[in-house]
């Protein structure tokens, strides 16, 4: 694992989450290996699960650390096993996945305009009783005119496990210089699953009938409201650095997941 100048690759920040047992965890590593403030670390160690690995990498962009989460939560696909002997040989032995993130643009029906980044995914979802009712853009394109549905998400590689995989997406490589943008129970094109897009799209989602049809962005469970439209492109100017035990990486745990 390399480091930044003049740092020791053992200088470590462990981050943890509020559920006990991230607690437990935190209490006990940082008194076998010591803590570390993240400003003065040279690798930040998150103890919890995805959601609080997502919040650490949100938190600690700016200091462009390598981020070492060990799952003390219930899912951990961007998480490493726990276990507290050896944590130093496994974080110098760690392979690292570079990662870059969506940004989103949403405009709300009052005016506002809302920036955020996802790792994983942008979604937009109805947020009344009534399905939502979107026109998509890419690349300032019309190529949907409407689609009736009580959502639309567009996924990364790493976040194509998350959400859109349980709305039935498809799983994208990492590596892989493509999005996708996959339809939440669509009504009306009933069969229209979604599509495949390059890396270097822009996607605009325009919501039709917005009072009538509420609709929030959520941006990795950052929600904005009452949204107008939503602009969506990969941001190739932030890369988020994830460290994994040799052999378990993004790439094979994204094999593995498309055969359980």
């Amino acid at each position: 694992m390399s480091s930044r100048s003049g740092e020791s690759p053992r200088s470590i920040a462990f981050l943890a989450s509020r559920a006990p047992q991230a607690q437990e965890a935190l209490a006990a590593l940082t008194a076998r290996y010591g803590q570390c403030a993240p400003e003065a670390a040279s690798v930040i160690v998150a103890l919890g699960g995805d959601g609080f690995m997502l919040d650490t990498l949100h938190g600690t962009q700016k200091l462009g650390l390598p981020v070492y989460g060990m799952n003390c939560g219930t899912i951990g696909f961007l998480m490493n096993a726990y276990g507290e002997p050896d944590l130093m040989a496994r974080l110098d032995a760690a392979e690292e996945e570079l990662i870059n993130p969506l940004r989103m643009k949403a405009f709300t029906l009052n005016g506002g305009e809302v920036e955020k980044l996802a790792i994983n995914e942008v979604s937009l979802l109805r947020a009344g009783p009534q399905a939502a009712k979107l026109r998509i853009l890419v690349d300032g394109r019309e190529r949907m005119p409407e689609l009736v549905c009580d959502g639309a998400i567009l996924c990364t590689p790493a976040g194509s496990t998350a959400y859109n995989y349980s709305a039935h997406g498809p799983i994208l490589p990492i590596g892989s210089d493509v999005l996708a943008l996959t339809a939440v129970a669509a009504f009306r094109p009933r069969r229209w699953r979604g599509a495949l897009l390059p890396k270097t799209a822009t996607v605009r989602f325009e919501v039709l009938e917005g009072e009538k049809r509420p609709v929030m962005a959520d941006a990795d469970g950052r929600s904005v409201r009452d949204v107008l439209a939503v602009e969506i492109r990969s941001e190739p100017d932030v890369q988020h650095r994830i460290l994994f035990d040799p052999g378990h990486g993004l790439e094979e745990r994204l094999i593995s997941e498309q055969f359980t």
